[in-house]
């Protein structure tokens, strides 16, 4: 080869590679040799078994500028940049970017999968009960949370719309959510900024309901998750009543209800447009925007809020432009303390509280304990039957004629005089008044219910009920009704009976042989003893149960006789309020509606069916008008200044010891049992009433003729007016009494062991045929068969007297 051909060769070894079509030995680069010519690069035989990877790996130490200088910097000192650029190719990334997507779309399936949506949490469900006057006019709230849930068809449309205009326009629209509101949210928690963040509504309401109000970013996801599955799973509208209904407006109210009180003291539905979009506007700051508390700042704040939410209103077309320029900022009512159950409020929410338990008890068959879990702090909505002028006459009546003239730095026994009262209208059964004890703070034992104290004789008209009604007969075989004849002799042996018992008659009175009229007007112990032995006293207390006393635990001895079981003013009132209504059952009611969430109570009537006879009944009223015209209620009721005409039935009673004494009376449209018990204000044992208030004279033994009487008076007289009653029957004071009794001697003249005058407006006979009380009689001896009462030895004064605070035989 000459030098122009090698040199040939080599400009085409230096600038020319080997053909494409080479095998790689034909292809192999020539190389300058040691003598300065070229050679060819012969690949070793092993290389020809060598993988495609190491055969790519031969080649590229080949390229220019590596060959020799792997893993060596470039001319210009700096790293190879080709590998980063293999590393971070826009196909790289974008394939990283869509990996991350997808682990994180995952990640939100498991989460999405595994958060289901909890049960409410316990603030959430707690509320209040709301307890209400007949007339609407809120009595009490009771409850740790001031919160009544309303269903949002309380709430007028256009105030629910204020809601959404303040919070959320878009949420009749949206899912649920507010994924930047959501977030920021987020980063702004892990970045330790704080808790701002958009929230929609249904946000907001799976926060209060389900969730709780920490601050985290696990609580955050659970409220994304669940306020799309609430949102896909219930309507909008009740995520929005859930959301009015949970949140806090300051005051202490929790919901619209009781925020709507609060500020404006009107129930959620009588809300104006105005109003509800200042409720509305309270949400962002409640108590900075709280009128009553604000500073200008605050006040120029909440108008700024309450202006905006107003014209979100007609941007969204809900509300009219004209309109909403004419409206002006509502300026809220100053607060008021919480009403709580001071006084009389506390005795009727609990008599409340109990006969709502009872009927949740009879409907749902579910025990006390159930029951009461159901009912306290639970949300109802109670409106009760207490007409709010009678209470307050009704608490007026018991301070004047009795608790103003206690005074228990002067007298001990003072401290120890608890009143009770309860009072019906017999036509509908509905307790339109009560009171259970001077405070309920003061005296937790309501006294209007309490079942421990002896009616004592107000148990003698149903002893004559029940003869009227089963057409009982005495010994002899006389048909007993108000002219029949019995004698009246105190301590006399009741014939005919099992059980030997002689009860004397109060301060030992005899009264030799008189009609039942009379010996009800003087309360006589010894003729319903025996009356009580004649008709059966298991058909005696058979007819007190269907009348509405509890018998349950009662035996049937001739004791009973003289009222010494246990009795509330309340069972005393129904009792009468019975016979008042012609024998037609009256359950003395509380409750006139109770509802929550939507959710009413069928309350059952309180009238029910004939337990006895009409002409019981009546003949049984009309003798008992001769008790207040003619008896030992005549000074108290009868010549009471206030009676303005008023036609009245009722009866005394005062029990052994003096630890009780009643009037339970009725005119046409009222029935009302007052009831004084002696009760140790430490001990809380029964203790006797004597001496109480010290004004009344002789031993100041406290009669049923007596404070009872009056404080009857005192609130009857001003809350009834004139009516006759319908009575039919032909027998009794109210009608003009036959002229032959069913014995042979007239009331008026007394059979021939008597004296030759009946006793009926003096409370001793002229002359007595065997015990006749002086003006001081010596201590009357107890008969030993255990009569139920100890008489006093004081000279029984009769129903004469002119000293109205003791009108004598008080039974």
């Amino acid at each position: 080869m000459g030098r122009a051909d090698e040199r040939r060769a080599r400009q085409r070894g230096g600038r020319r590679a080997a053909p494409g079509h080479r095998s790689p030995q034909q292809a192999a680069p020539e190389t300058p040799s040691a003598a300065g010519g070229t050679a060819t690069a012969v690949e070793s035989p092993a290389a020809e078994g060598a993988t495609r990877a190491e055969r790519r790996k031969a080649a590229a130490k080949g390229k220019p500028g590596n060959a020799g200088n792997a893993g060596k910097s470039g001319k210009d000192g700096k790293p190879a940049k080709g590998r980063i650029r293999r590393l971070f190719t826009w196909k790289k990334m974008l394939g990283a970017f869509f990996a991350v997507c997808l682990l994180g779309i995952g990640a939100f399936i498991a989460l999405y999968m595994s958060v289901s949506i909890p049960a409410a949490n316990a603030l959430a469900q707690t509320q209040s009960n709301v307890y209400k006057y007949s007339d609407g006019s809120v009595l009490a709230r009771k409850g740790t949370v001031n919160r009544e849930i309303v269903d949002l068809s309380k709430v007028p449309k256009d105030v629910q719309h204020t809601f959404v205009a303040a919070e959320n326009k878009t949420f009749y629209n949206d899912n649920g959510i507010d994924l930047r509101g959501m977030a920021r949210g987020l980063y702004n928690t892990a970045m330790g900024r704080g808790t701002q963040g958009g929230s929609t509504i249904t946000q907001q309401y799976v926060k209060n309901y389900y969730l709780d109000q920490d601050q985290t970013a696990t609580r955050k996801l659970k409220e994304l998750v669940i306020s799309l599955k609430v949102d896909r799973e219930k309507s909008k509208d009740y995520i929005l009543a859930g959301y009015i209904n949970t949140s806090y407006y300051g005051r202490g109210a929790y919901g619209i209800q009781a925020a709507a009180q609060a500020y404006y003291r009107v129930d959620a539905d009588k809300l104006t447009v105005q109003q509800g979009a200042y409720l509305a506007a309270l949400l962002q700051a409640p108590s900075q925007y709280d009128w009553a508390v604000a500073g200008p700042i605050g006040k120029k704040l909440v108008q700024e809020r309450w202006n905006y939410v107003l014209n979100n209103m007609v941007g969204q077309g809900w509300l009219d432009k004209t309109k909403r320029d004419a409206m002006t900022f509502p300026i809220p009512k100053a607060p008021k303390a919480a009403s709580g159950l001071e006084g009389q409020k506390g005795y009727l929410v609990e008599l409340a509280n109990t006969q709502l338990e009872n009927q949740l008890m009879k409907s749902e068959g579910i025990s006390r304990s159930d029951a009461e879990a159901k009912v306290v702090d639970q949300g109802w909505t109670i409106t009760l039957n207490i007409d709010p002028k009678k209470q307050t006459k009704l608490e007026a009546a018991v301070k004047s004629q009795l608790t103003s003239k206690l005074d228990g730095k002067k007298r001990k026994v003072d401290n120890n005089v608890q009143a009770g009262a309860v009072s019906v209208d017999p036509k509908t059964g509905k307790i339109v008044a009560l009171y259970g004890g001077v405070d309920y703070y003061k005296h937790y034992t309501d006294n209007a219910t309490r079942a421990d104290y002896q009616p004592a004789s107000t148990f003698k008209p149903i002893i004559l009920a029940a003869a009227v009604d089963q057409s009982a007969q005495t010994q002899d075989g006389k048909a007993i009704n108000a002219n029949t004849v019995y004698d009246g002799t105190s301590g006399r042996a009741v014939k005919g009976s099992d059980i030997a018992f002689a009860p004397p008659n109060e301060d030992d009175a005899d009264y030799g042989n008189i009609t039942v009229q009379t010996a009800m007007n003087k309360s006589v112990n010894s003729v319903f003893a025996q009356m009580g032995v004649d008709v059966g006293m298991k058909n005696v207390l058979k007819t007190a149960d269907d009348l509405g006393l509890d018998t349950s635990s009662l035996q049937a001895v001739p004791a009973m006789t003289l009222g010494t079981m246990g009795a509330s003013p309340l069972e005393m009132a129904g009792v009468y309020a019975t016979l008042d209504n012609h024998g037609q059952k009256v359950t003395p009611t509380l409750i006139a509606s109770a509802e929550k969430s939507g959710r009413k109570i069928d309350i059952p009537d309180p009238i029910g069916e004939q337990v006895i006879s009409r002409a019981a009944a009546d003949q049984v009223s009309s003798v008992l008008t001769g008790v207040v015209d003619d008896g030992t209620a005549k000074v108290s009721v009868a010549q009471n200044p206030l009676r303005k005409g008023q036609q009245v039935a009722g009866k005394t009673g005062t029990s052994d010891g003096n630890k009780s004494a009643w009037f339970t009376g009725y005119t046409p449209d009222l029935v009302t049992s007052v009831g004084l018990f002696g009760e140790d204000a430490k001990t809380h044992n029964q203790v006797s009433l004597t001496g109480a208030t010290g004004l009344i004279p002789g031993t100041g033994r406290i009669n049923g003729g007596g404070y009872p009487a009056q404080i009857w008076a005192a609130y009857t007289f001003g809350v009834t007016k004139k009516v006759k009653f319908d009575l039919e029957t032909d027998l009794g004071a109210a009608v003009q009494p036959s002229e032959t009794p069913t014995q042979s001697a007239s009331p008026s003249q007394s059979p021939s062991q008597t004296p030759s005058q009946t006793p009926t407006k003096s409370a001793t006979p002229s002359q007595t045929p065997t015990k006749s009380p002086t003006s001081a009689p010596p201590t009357s001896s107890t008969p030993t068969t255990t009569p139920p009462t100890t008489p006093d030895t004081s000279t029984p004064t009769g129903d004469t007297t002119d000293n109205p605070l003791d009108p004598g035989n008080g039974q």
